[in-house]
């Protein structure tokens, strides 16, 4: 176990839905008493979505991108904006049409008259904040949509042949609508590849469409303050991640996993060879061990343990998996082909 944990004796709940509970916080590090209250504040102002925020907390806790699918009115942007209020970081937005061009995210190079000379200077486009809101990213055409995948992998973008380095702390937060709705482009692979999560988003029950009435009503009156955050403590904390132990048994359970997804031929008693067309890149087990360690972290926990895999298998695995013909006309889900491949493969 690491050496880093300042938890002794802290009682750890993590539920079925994913959603993160920990007590004793007097024995929390300065960096997980910040992030809890982070939690508490996006919960606070987005109701109904816990899982939502921890898949935030947890992607950005990972130096990775998210990406949000839901109808609209889910609260997609409210939780993004909210998480940007909260760290008091830079929050810049794109609007995904069909029209956009790919200079419209990234910038470009434009003449500039200094002292009576033409002069070739860069304009920065709104990918240069800390944390980029691509809105309804799926209804560009890919060219612009391809605009993304340098930023969100290498951290830095290439313009007429000169690279331009990111903020230190940046993540990409993508929505999308259903890709049934008109008017939608699939995003590549390649670029799905490199969200570390897909978070699908539902409706809120009857209780929490209440507390929204009354939240909004609340906040026609006054805007809700909230406590900033210093964003030293995300850096704190991925330090401290790093430290987290993952055992081989759990390394080797997670490898299964995926192994899973490109040959289900070694589970013959299951169907995922009927559902399964194309399984997960090598970045599907990097991000699995990086998200279950930053779970275990929030957990209070200084090691992995086979239920904080379980909680992030879904998001990280959902939006890297190919389903055949024969899956998606018998409707079955990816969701339903990660509870298949948990049954499936043994708990190491």
């Amino acid at each position: 176990m690491s050496d880093n944990s300042q938890i002794e004796s802290e009682t750890v709940i993590t539920n079925p839905t994913g959603e993160i509970n920990t007590s004793n916080s007097d024995n929390k590090s300065d960096a997980l008493a910040q992030l809890s209250l982070l939690k508490t504040q996006i919960e606070q102002v987005v109701i109904g979505q816990s899982h939502v925020v921890d898949s935030l907390l947890i992607a950005l806790l990972t130096n990775g991108n998210i990406l949000l699918e839901g109808l609209p009115g889910t609260a997609k942007t409210r939780s993004i904006k909210t998480l940007a209020r909260s760290l008091s970081v830079d929050l810049g937005r794109v609007q995904f049409t069909p029209d956009l061009l790919p200079s419209d995210v990234t910038g470009t190079e434009v003449y500039q008259e200094v002292n009576g000379k033409p002069v070739l200077t860069f304009q920065e486009g709104p990918i240069f904040n800390n944390l980029l809101l691509a809105d309804e990213i799926n209804r560009s055409p890919a060219k612009v949509q391809a605009a993304l995948l340098e930023a969100m992998e290498e951290r830095q973008i290439t313009v007429a042949g000169k690279t331009y380095k990111l903020p230190e702390l940046f993540m990409v937060l993508a929505t999308q609508n259903p890709i049934e709705q008109e008017g939608t482009y699939p995003l590549p692979e390649a670029q799905m590849d490199r969200f570390i999560m897909k978070v699908n988003l539902d409706y809120p029950d009857d209780e929490a469409e209440s507390q929204i009435i009354k939240l909004v009503r609340d906040e026609e009156q006054n805007v809700q303050a909230l406590e900033n955050i210093d964003p030293k403590y995300i850096f704190t904390a991925r330090d401290e991640i790093h430290k987290i132990h993952s055992s081989q048994a759990i390394i080797d359970y997670i490898v299964a996993i995926v192994m899973a997804t490109r040959k289900p031929e070694r589970y013959p008693d299951s169907p995922l060879q009927q559902w399964l067309t194309v399984g997960s890149s090598p970045r599907a087990s990097i991000a699995i061990d990086k998200c279950a360690r930053a779970q275990a972290w929030l957990s209070g926990k200084d090691f992995v343990d086979p239920t904080d895999v379980r909680v992030v298998v879904h998001n990280v695995l959902r939006h890297r998996l190919v389903l055949s013909y024969d899956a998606l006309a018998d409707s079955v889900t990816a969701d339903d082909v990660i509870d298949e491949i948990l049954k499936q493969v043994a708990v190491a």
